[in-house]
């Protein structure tokens, strides 16, 4: 896992409806278990993938949280895949936060993963997502999955669902004119195109 850069200082926000405030801040150690509480929550309703404790402190890192009087309320991870653009991933909201009072949680976070990759000097971010309304709002738009780099050979592979991915992949552009490398590092004009993989009949 690459390291990031860190906020200096946690940041407050307070919503239109006057709940209660979030700080965000870039996770530490002492969160895993409350972040593997989380994820896991979601993955054993086939939501998202799956993590180990040992995942969570090798990629603690590239995780913003969000929490709201002493409770986890939101994560979301910025991961590098190449030298201009990375991935906005683990992306998850407590549940009952909605019940709590507590909203715009999700857009926070990303909106906060954004300026991060924006300081690291990334060309664009992306995400693969079932609520492709939710990242359009934020800026996002629509591609083809095989446009985006390496992400089919990393994660994906390890995925129940790889062969029959029902997500959308969205990215987001932070520069006018992006610049995509190739595995070989080799500048090139467009997004790169990924191989198509064929399964044995």
């Amino acid at each position: 896992m690459r390291n990031v850069l860190a906020m200096d200082h946690p940041v407050e926000t307070a919503h239109r409806d006057q709940g209660p405030a979030l700080t965000v801040r870039k996770a530490s150690m002492r969160d895993i278990h409350a972040l593997l509480k989380l994820i896991n929550g979601y993955a054993a309703k086939g939501i998202m993938l799956p993590r180990t404790e040992f995942e969570m402190a090798e990629h603690i890192r590239d995780f913003t949280v969000a929490f709201s009087e002493g409770q986890l309320m939101g994560c979301g991870a910025l991961h590098f895949y190449t030298s201009t653009s990375g991935e906005v991933r683990s992306l998850a909201v407590d549940p009952d936060a909605k019940s709590r009072g507590i909203r715009g949680i999700g857009r926070t976070i990303v909106e906060e993963l954004e300026r991060e990759a924006t300081d690291c000097g990334l060309h664009s971010i992306f995400a693969f997502t079932y609520v492709t309304g939710f990242f359009e709002k934020l800026g996002f738009q629509q591609v083809e999955r095989g446009e985006l780099p390496l992400k089919a050979w990393k994660d994906c592979l390890r995925c129940p669902k790889f062969a029959c991915c029902d997500e959308t992949a969205v990215v987001k552009y932070l520069v006018d004119e992006p610049v995509h490398q190739s595995h070989e590092g080799q500048t090139l004009p467009g997004l790169i195109h990924l191989p198509v993989i064929r399964r044995a009949l």
